[in-house]
């Protein structure tokens, strides 16, 4: 599986943002999808998960809320809808996939990552 993320840009406090994730590879449709995000000098960390169906979902604390995740499987794509961004939302996201059916949120578990896409929340 080759994952590209885009979707990054700069954006105001309390503004919204959707990154995208393509995928390619037929093993996308079976893979738990995952977003992760890491600011300067920080480690990587969980933002959100997604099932192979779409039906079962997981968030980080820091964005239940305020971040949805979906995908279109016909589409081989992962989205993350960002909104009330804040400023500690700063970071290279990047999506990830899973071969192991159950969510995670360990960077450990993820097989496949894409390059990433930065995001700015600044004033």
């Amino acid at each position: 599986v080759q994952l590209q993320a885009s979707g990054g840009g700069l954006v105001h406090p309390g503004g919204s943002l959707r990154l995208s994730c393509a995928a390619s590879g037929r093993t996308f449709s079976s893979a738990v999808m995952g977003w992760f995000r890491q600011a300067p000098g920080k480690e990587r960390e969980f933002v959100a998960a997604i099932n192979w169906s779409g039906g079962s979902t997981y968030f980080a604390d820091s964005v239940k809320g305020r971040f949805t995740i979906s995908r279109d499987n016909a589409k081989n794509t992962v989205y993350l809808q960002m909104n009330s961004l804040k400023l500690e939302d700063t970071a290279v996201y990047y999506c990830a996939a899973d071969r192991n059916p159950t969510l995670s949120t360990w960077v450990s578990e993820y097989d496949y990552w894409g390059q990433g896409t930065l995001v700015t929340v600044s004033s």
